[in-house]
């Protein structure tokens, strides 16, 4: 276990009491003193008994000497810090010394080892940096001589040992199943689902993770002050709030797709961050919705501009499959750029058929595109025969078959994760966050 701080000291200590055999390593002599006469280096309810359990059995110690380590073991777990540099940047310096490390030993090292990434560091640092290190100063090949995980913690300060026992998953990104497989032996006595991927997805996952908890602490918290503002309990406000966990907590809305749109996303989120102006409320974070919400759209142009290609169809009009309510659309935008810009767009939404619509929705139609007629095919087929590149604007059930009308050159940009790539038929592929 090279490195005795937080996740360190717990991951040796909660392996140790699981029945493995386990070595800490640190530069730091003191840390190791601590952790060999039964005292934790770092403050956490019920770590100091692991400890001294781990010592009685003779399943824990802890040395300065990395090569030894090593040598007597199978496993090197990397949980050495990854802190900021002064302009934000990861720095991994302490990741890329113990990788030199660990593959200096195994030089001298006959059987095959596994090296696992604990520590937090972004994608594709596991496999471009850790992995040329490894190789370099062992002389040996990965998947080969070695093998070579991510295993990212998710353990809280104060639970981190229950949350060691009992997390939502545990998570093995691997360079291959070999890899894997050692891994997931070492957890066999945690009981959680595990997942197995990548290596650079695993390393991604727990940052999504962490951004995550930061935005959830700042959406809460400004939510509050805005709340405090209007004399109204923002405690109570969140409470109700989080009672729902079909939508507001919950994997709705959480994977990557276009854009939102509608008649009530775009305006309400829109009024609460201008009340919040009015109020001389800073709220960076509910200001910033509606502007990335558009940095997606202009992302979706930049796509069907980068293919060279002139003739678009688009396939959906309304904000999501299954309504023909066209208000807000993020769809819109894109046709009124590209048409503007000398596309010849054509589009086909089985729900929008312009005699059908009344009242705000035909207005806003009529408003944004009026020469929308012009526009509109009554079948699918027609749009997708006419054009070179086609775009799937929202989820329609109907559209999961167009890869099998696409003819060679054709290219098919999926904004919503309707199709899976391997199902795109002979023309091209992309996804806008896949």
């Amino acid at each position: 276990m090279f490195g005795l701080g937080y996740v360190g000291t717990v991951t040796a200590a909660c392996l140790a009491g699981a029945g493995h055999h386990v070595s800490g390593v640190d530069t730091n002599p003191e840390k190791v003193a601590m952790l060999n006469g039964g005292k934790s280096p770092v403050l956490e309810p019920g770590l100091e008994d692991l400890i001294r359990a781990g010592l009685a059995a003779g399943r824990l110690g802890a040395t300065t000497d990395a090569r030894a380590a090593v040598a007597g073991s199978e496993i090197s777990l990397v949980c050495v810090g990854t802190p900021s540099r002064p302009n934000g940047s990861l720095d991994v310096s302490h990741v890329e010394h113990v990788a030199g490390q660990i593959g200096a030993a195994l030089a001298g090292h006959q059987d095959y080892h596994v090296v696992v990434i604990r520590s937090t560091v972004l994608p594709g640092t596991t496999a471009e940096r850790v992995l040329p290190i490894l190789e370099a100063a062992s002389g040996r090949r990965a998947g080969e001589g070695f093998g070579l995980s991510m295993n990212p913690e998710f353990l809280r300060e104060g639970s981190a040992i229950d949350d060691f026992h009992r997390p939502s998953y545990t998570l093995i990104g691997e360079l291959d199943a070999r890899s894997g497989d050692a891994v997931e032996q070492l957890y066999e006595s945690v009981a959680s689902p595990t997942i197995r991927t990548a290596l650079a997805t695993a390393e991604m996952a727990k940052y999504v993770s962490n951004a995550f908890h930061a935005l959830k602490v700042a959406f809460a918290n400004e939510v509050g002050n805005l709340a405090k503002l209007h004399h109204i309990d923002g405690r109570e406000v969140m409470d109700i709030f989080t009672r729902d966990r079909q939508l507001n907590i919950s994997p709705a809305y959480l994977k990557p797709g276009f854009a939102f749109g509608g008649s009530c996303l775009p305006k309400d989120t829109r009024a609460l961050a201008y009340r919040a102006h009015e109020l001389d409320a800073e709220s960076p974070l509910l200001s910033s919705i509606i502007p990335s919400n558009n940095a997606h759209i202009r992302r979706a142009i930049a796509m069907v501009e980068a293919t060279g290609r002139k003739r678009v169809g688009v396939l959906g009009l309304s904000f999501k499959s299954g309504t023909d309510d066209v208000r807000e659309s993020p769809t819109v935008p894109v046709i009124e750029t590209l048409v503007g810009r000398g596309y010849e767009v054509t589009v086909y939404d089985e729900h929008v058929q312009l005699g059908r619509l009344v009242g705000a929705n035909k207005a806003f139609l009529e408003e944004e595109i009026p020469h929308i007629a012009t526009l509109l095919r009554p079948r699918l087929e027609d749009v997708v025969h006419s054009s070179d590149v086609i775009v799937l604007a929202n989820r329609s059930p109907e559209f999961k078959n167009v890869p099998h009308l696409l003819e060679a050159g054709q290219i098919l940009i999926d904004l919503t994760g309707v199709v899976e790539e391997s199902a795109a038929g002979r023309g091209g592929y992309e996804g806008i966050g896949w």
